[in-house]
This record gives structure tokens, sequence and C-alpha cells, in this order.
């Protein structure tokens, strides 16, 4: 047993005083930190969930003034009520067979297969960005699109489409999937998992791909038949109706939302794939799963609208700038400024040269081309300085 004098436990006790006080403000100074990083998170925040809600307001907007304009005008009022009434939540019979017939059944589906195609476009080329590490990718590139145009213009060659309605975007879904289905087997054929070498393949399988539609374009003796291919490879949303939103809804939003939830693993991969597995992130099969979901969700977008580029492009690029690179919160918001652009795009294909109806495709490359030149020159010149 250890004995201490007076002086050495007065000492002991200042001493253990003086340590306990350094551990009591240096806990406090690690509360303080702590909530300091809290604080800048929470305002790091601010700015991105303000610039969401603004977009869903800009998507609000947009869809009411695209089901509300055209060759028959009919008011915001009117045009709300009978939208509310369509989906019973609102009881409203104040208005015209006429009015009802051009909401209801004929502008209503139209926009939201537009809002629908355009959402999953830009899901799609954020994911696809991310996961390539590269702004200047979108779903075209692994031969999605290709896949798809091919099916379509398979079935108007073959005849395919005069049998039923469903066959067109039935043979563009199929077509879509056997792309991606080729790509990924190929890929792991050659046990290079490099992601340029999916690009490459992506690239090799676009151009094979195209020489078939230019074959059968070449070959057809049909005028009609002709028209209709060149026609739907422009890309549009004529004559779409509940039959086509029923197609593409269930794949695009639980695509879409299986896609928000790897969001966090998207922000690792752009660390590199050897920093995402040495977090722990399984790379092969996060990459096969995103690759797998977007190819579904394009290929159900390209199905129904035919081939519209550059909103997979311009929105991801816009939206990076405003955001940030966090796809937790890029993710959501290229979903409503996707079908804002999309659906703006589609009242300006019908109000610009009226009576005559722009393809929506033509559209949107008019507009996202020169503007995703500027956007090129204007981060290049930002990275010069």
């Amino acid at each position: 047993m250890t004995i201490f004098s007076y002086e050495e436990y007065n000492c002991h006790r200042r001493n253990i005083f003086v340590l306990m006080k350094l551990f009591v403000t240096n806990t406090r100074g690690e509360v303080d930190f702590i909530n300091d990083v809290h604080k800048e998170k929470g305002n790091h925040l601010v700015k991105p969930l303000i610039t969401l809600v603004i977009m869903a307001g800009i998507l609000s907007f947009a869809f009411i003034i695209a089901i509300s304009l055209g060759p028959v005008s009919i008011p915001f009022k009117e045009t709300v009520l009978i939208v509310l009434n369509k989906f019973k939540l609102v009881p409203y019979d104040a208005f015209s067979d006429k009015q009802w017939t051009v909401i209801a059944e004929v502008r209503l589906p139209r926009v939201i297969v537009a809002g629908l195609v355009g959402a999953s476009l830009a899901v799609s080329g954020v994911a696809m960005q991310g996961l390539f590490r590269n702004p200047l990718v979108e779903p075209g590139y692994i031969g999605v699109s290709s896949g798809a145009a091919l099916g379509a213009v398979s079935a108007i060659f073959f005849g395919w489409s005069s049998l039923s309605p469903w066959f067109l975007p039935l043979s563009a879904f199929i077509g879509a999937l056997f792309a991606t289905a080729i790509i990924l087997i190929v890929w792991r054929v050659t046990k290079q998992q490099h992601i340029a070498v999916l690009l490459l393949l992506g690239l090799g399988v676009n151009s094979f791909f195209s020489a078939m539609m230019n074959v059968m374009i070449a070959v057809s003796n049909n005028e009609q038949e002709l028209r209709s291919i060149v026609y739907w490879l422009q890309g549009g949303l004529e004559a779409r109706t509940w039959n086509h939103v029923v197609m593409i809804v269930v794949p695009i939003i639980l695509g879409s939302m299986a896609l928000f939830f790897l969001g966090n693993h998207l922000n690792m991969m752009l660390l590199g794939e050897e920093q995402a597995k040495t977090s722990g992130l399984n790379t092969r099969r996060t990459r096969n799963i995103i690759l797998t979901i977007t190819s579904l969700i394009t290929g159900s977008a390209v199905a129904v609208s035919g081939i519209i580029g550059f909103v997979g492009l311009i929105v991801p690029h816009i939206l990076r700038l405003i955001i940030g690179p966090d796809h937790r919160l890029l993710l959501p918001a290229s979903v409503l400024g996707g079908a804002s652009f999309l659906i703006l795009a589609d009242v300006l294909s019908r109000m610009v040269l009226q009576p005559i109806i722009l393809q929506v495709g033509v559209v949107s490359a008019l507009i996202g081309a020169p503007l995703f030149i500027f956007l090129i020159l204007k981060s290049y010149k930002g990275a010069s300085l």
C-alpha cells in the first residue's frame, strides 16, 4: 500500500483537476466542432434544396402551360380543373365535351409521356456520366438508343407495326435490351474491366446498328414506310395515348427510384475504381446494376418517343453547375429538369410554326446543340483561367 504525504496528495489532486479541466475543455471543443460541421452541412444543403423546390415549381408551370396551349387554347383555370377532375381529385363538370377531349384525351397523355421520357433520359445521363466519370457521356453511347431504333425500324420495315400499335414500342424495347445484353456479354468475355472498353464496345454496336438501319432505308420500296422510319428516328410525341403512359410509367418510375438509392455509390465511383474498392464498394456489381437500370428506363423512353438527343447531356451538365456533383441531389434534380426541358421543347414544337408541328427531337437538338457547345466552351475557358 502506497502512502502519500500531504504535499504529494495536493499535487496529485491539482494534476487530476487540471486533466479534468483539459478533458472537459477538449470535449466541448469537439462538440463545438461537430456542431459547426453539422451547421456547415446544413448550410451546404440549403441551396440545393431550394433549387429542387424551384425546379418542381418550374415543372408544374411547364405542365400546365403545355396542356393549355395549342391550336385550341383553353384558360389555365379550366385546364387545372379538368386535369384534377380527370384524376378524381376535384368534382368539376362545367366544361364542354370539346375541352374535355382536347385536355384529357389528347394533350394530357402527350405531356405526361414527354415528362416521363425527359426525366428518364436526364436521370440516365447523370448515372452514366457518374459511372464513366465523364460529363460528355449519355445512354446512347453504350448502344441502348441505337438498339431501340433498330428494333423500331425493323418493326416498320417488316410490317409488324401494322399488325398492332403495340408492336412498334415493344420491338424498340426488346432492341434496347438486346443491345445492352450484347455489350455486357462481350465485355465480360474480354475480361477487360476497364470502363473505356465498354465505351468502345458501345460505339462499335452503334455503328453496326446504324449500318443495318441504313440498309433497310436503302432497300425500302414503300414511300410511306420510308417516311415512317425517318419520322420515328427524328423523335416525336405525336398521337401518344394513355396506353403509352401505362407502358412506360412503371419501369421509368421504379428505375429512377432505384438510381436514387445508388446516389452514394455513384459518388464513390467518382473517386475511381480503386478508391471505391478500397472503401468497400463492389464496383463490378454496382456497374452492372446501374447499366441494367439505365438500359431499362432508356429503352422504355425510346420505345414510345424515338431517338431524342441532348436531354441526357444538357440537363445533367447545367444541374451539375448549379447543384454540384453530389448524386444524391443531382439524380432527383435531373428528373425534374429533364421532364421540364422536354415538356417545354414539346410546347415549342407545337407552337412555333403553326399549323406545322415540328418533331420534338428536332427542337431538342436545335436548343441543345448550341447550348451544349456554349457550356463546353465556358467550362474550358474557366479551366484555363
